[in-house]
Formats: C-alpha cells, sequence, structure tokens
C-alpha cells in the first residue's frame, strides 16, 4: 500500500469516527441503530467504532430507550468529566486561562497582567503563567488532551504559527510546537475573534444557524465569519479584517498604513478620544465630571440620555453599519452578531446599525436579518475551548485519543 493510499485510510477512520462521536455528542442519547442509519455508515463499522469509544471512556451506554418491540436499544452519550483541556486568552496586557472538560464545563480559572514587549518575552511569560496554573490545580486536573490558545493578530492555525499581532514585532512564531514540546500536549491556536466567533456558534447567540458574522470592537475591530457551520478562511488562513476597510479616504492614519481604515474611528480607544475632544472643545455633557471617560461610561451616559454621548455612539453605528452592510452584500448570512462594550448601549447603537444596512445593501438579503449583541463576549477563553471542541467534532483530537 503507498503512502498516499495509507493516509486516505487514515483520514476515512478519522472522519468516521468523527462522525458517529459528532452525532452522540449533539443527539444522545441515540442508539447505535440511530447512529448508523443518521450517519450511513454500515451497522458494523458504528458497532466498532463505538467500542473503541467505549473502550478510551469517551462514550457511555445510558438508561434503556422504551422498546419499540424486539431487543431494547442500549443509548449512548459523550463522557466528557475524565478529559481536560486548557483554554487561554492572550491579550495585549493581559492573560486568562481556564480548565474545562471536554463538554466545555469550567473546572477552574485565573486571570493574570501580563505585560510583554517582544516575542522571547511572550513566549517565557506564557509558560511560566501555564506552569503556575497547572501547579496550582494539580488536585483537579484529570486527563490533559490539549491546549486553545487565542490571540489578537494573523495565525496559521493548521500550523500553530503566530505571523502577526498589532502590538509586539513576532516572527514566525510557532507557539503550537512551543506549548507541545513544553506539556506534551497538542495546542490549537487562533485568532481571538475568530474563535469567539465559533464559541458563539457552538454554544452561544448564533448556535441556531449555519452562516453568520461577527463583529468585535475592543482596542481594534475585527470579524469573524461562520459560513456553513465553520469558520470561513481565505488563502492565508485569516479573513474578517474588517477594521481595515477604508470608511474615510481623508481619515486618521491607520496602524495598518492605510488612512480612514474603519479601526481609526470604530475601536474603543477611537471614540474615547473623540469625546473627549468634545469635551475639551467645550461641549456640554454629564461626562464633563467623571475624571477619565471610558468606553462604558460613554455607553451608560448615552442610556441616560447624554447628547454628546449618543450622537458620538449613533456616529459609530453608522460606520459599523456601512463595513456591515458590505459584508452582508459579499456573505448574505442570516445573522449579525455585535462584541465589545459597546453592546452595553444597544438600543442607541443597534437602530443606526440597521438603518445604515438597510439602505446600503441589498433588501433580500437585510430583510428579518437580526442584529444581537453576543453572549460569550465576557467569557474571554470560549473561543479558545472552541478549537478544542471543533477537533473533537471534526476527529482532529478524537483520533489522538484513539491512538493512545
Amino acid at each position: 500500500m503507498t503512502g498516499g493510499q495509507i493516509g486516505n485510510v487514515d483520514l476515512v477512520k478519522q472522519l468516521n469516527s468523527a462522525a458517529v462521536y459528532r452525532l452522540i455528542d449533539l443527539q444522545g442519547p441515540i442508539s447505535r441503530i440511530q447512529v448508523a442509519d443518521v450517519s450511513q455508515l454500515a451497522p458494523a463499522s458504528v458497532t466498532k467504532i463505538t467500542r473503541q469509544l467505549l473502550e478510551r471512556g469517551l462514550i457511555k451506554e445510558v438508561a434503556q430507550q422504551a422498546s419499540t418491540g424486539g431487543r431494547r436499544a442500549i443509548s449512548l452519550t459523550t463522557e466528557s468529566a475524565a478529559f481536560h483541556s486548557i483554554a487561554i486568552r492572550l491579550g495585549r496586557n493581559y492573560i486568562e486561562i481556564t480548565l474545562y472538560d471536554l463538554s466545555g464545563k469550567h473546572i477552574a480559572s485565573a486571570a493574570h497582567n501580563f505585560y510583554y514587549t517582544t516575542q522571547q518575552e511572550l513566549t517565557d511569560g506564557l509558560l511560566s503563567h501555564i506552569r503556575r496554573f497547572i501547579s496550582g490545580n494539580q488536585n483537579v486536573i484529570k486527563e490533559l488532551v490539549a491546549f486553545g490558545i487565542t490571540l489578537p493578530g494573523l495565525i496559521n492555525p493548521e500550523k500553530g504559527i503566530v505571523e502577526y499581532m498589532p502590538h509586539i514585532d513576532v516572527d514566525n512564531f510557532p507557539l503550537a510546537d512551543t506549548i507541545k514540546n513544553n506539556f506534551g500536549v497538542i495546542c490549537f491556536v487562533g485568532n481571538d475573534i475568530r474563535g469567539l466567533a465559533l464559541a458563539e456558534h457552538y454554544f452561544g447567540s448564533s448556535k441556531d444557524c449555519k452562516d453568520s458574522i461577527l463583529i468585535s470592537m475592543h482596542h481594534g475591530t475585527g470579524a469573524g465569519i461562520i459560513v456553513n457551520g465553520q469558520v470561513f478562511l481565505g488563502f492565508n488562513r485569516n479573513v474578517g479584517e474588517i477594521g481595515h476597510i477604508q470608511i474615510d479616504p481623508l481619515g486618521d492614519k491607520c496602524q495598518c498604513g492605510n488612512f480612514g481604515c474603519l479601526e481609526t474611528v470604530a475601536a474603543d480607544p477611537a471614540v474615547v478620544a473623540h469625546v473627549q475632544q468634545l469635551l475639551d472643545q467645550g461641549y456640554p455633557s454629564s461626562l464633563q465630571e467623571l475624571d477619565g471617560i471610558t468606553m462604558l461610561s460613554i455607553c451608560e451616559a448615552a442610556n441616560n440620555g447624554d447628547e454628546l454621548a449618543s450622537q458620538a455612539l449613533i456616529k459609530v453605528g453608522n460606520q459599523l453599519g456601512k463595513a456591515l452592510a458590505m459584508t452582508i452584500n459579499l456573505f448574505n448570512p442570516q445573522k449579525i452578531l455585535i462584541a465589545g462594550n459597546i453592546t452595553q448601549a444597544k438600543k442607541v447603537v443597534f437602530p443606526a446599525i440597521r438603518r445604515c444596512i438597510e439602505t446600503q445593501s441589498l433588501s433580500t438579503f437585510h430583510k428579518d436579518l437580526p442584529i444581537v449583541a453576543s453572549e460569550l463576549y465576557n467569557q474571554p477563553t470560549i473561543g479558545a475551548f472552541s478549537m478544542i471542541k471543533r477537533a473533537m467534532l471534526n476527529g482532529v483530537l478524537l483520533q489522538r485519543l484513539l491512538e493512545d
């Protein structure tokens, strides 16, 4: 048998095992007969795969289903409690680490300020934080099967290489291999916003649809696009840099080198700077009474009817709506998700977004299109965990566990 044929056999094995596990995970309790029926796999194959999954402890037999005549069928569900994963959200100046079981149940977590200016500082600090976290949770960690890490920047998710970060210089940083070499466990690495979009699809606001667009507004502005239940990734494995759509050719210079990008007007620092500038010019606002303004204080003022804060946020909504209208025309999503502090003033911002979408995108595409707030934005590590969940459902991690 040639190498190519061996590779194909392994892939078929992975896909078949994944199909069975996915059905049990998403539709369990479910009988072997039902699994064979839905998956279109031969009953003998289903029996073999379920035996392997049972032996590995990844599924379990549960109460019998009601009999429909003949032998009563045993039902199967997934077993998650014995398998743990570590999910990490790496921010510009902080790190959050969570221990999850395979169902996404939160076991333990830690959050720290984390300042780094070079790739080496990032590597050393990250490894140190992980070691401390593992040491502090040694009594609760069972079998550690995977790491997931999300961070801002451009990533090759297949190789786990960080190609670009917006705040430090990196040189094809092999993050996944670094983690695997130090801890002996597979690691999945992805962009933070794409990770959040995937998490919303599995566990949050967009789990009821296959096609969605999430826009996140924080230090910068980015998007995660889900097409047919998968994160949409382009030629270089990164799609969704909506923050670098040019909104105003005469606008401020962006860190990317261009002028008037969405990110220069619709990101938390840009909004705060704009409001502060208006306050400095003497425009009346309840915000003048505060020592320092933040995105949250602007949202609170707008909710309380402050005209300056409201107009500033409506302007942001218009700019987000303009960029979203272009994206809607390209991808025709079933739902739009907005993530970030700005959703605290969604009654002010969302109507502005909707008005722009309705005037600048195809009517058949925006008719009855829901615009909703992210449910999971305040769970920073759930995006990293969603990549581990995906690797179980598509068989990449599942196959490794079956072969161990």
